[in-house]
């Protein structure tokens, strides 16, 4: 009856691992989504020219639209290692318990 449980044990902790991971792919697309409105919101303003006073805004924009797109990439990249990471020492720690 306890290696039953182990196993749910194991079954949940595999099933939020997932979920895990999913929202790690849900977070990257928001930052992707949200550089993209920075990007398309600085663009505009360059292109209006009766607002060419918001120019400063536009580069703002621009320039913040870039950096959060690189740094959602690196945040995903740092959460991937950190899953991984943590998988392997919880199959290091199954194999010398034994």
């Amino acid at each position: 009856m306890d290696s039953r449980k182990d196993k749910e044990l194991i079954l949940r902790d595999h099933l939020a691992l997932e979920r895990t991971k999913l929202a790690n792919v849900r977070t990257l697309f928001s930052y992707i989504r949200t550089a993209l409105y920075l990007l398309t919101a600085g663009i505009g303003i360059l292109q209006i020219k009766s607002i060419s006073r918001l120019d400063g805004l536009a580069w703002v924009c621009i320039i913040s639209g870039v950096i959060l797109f690189f740094l959602g990439f690196i945040r995903y990249w740092q959460m991937g290692k950190l899953l991984k990471d943590y998988v392997y020492k919880s199959l290091n720690n199954e194999n010398t318990s034994f």
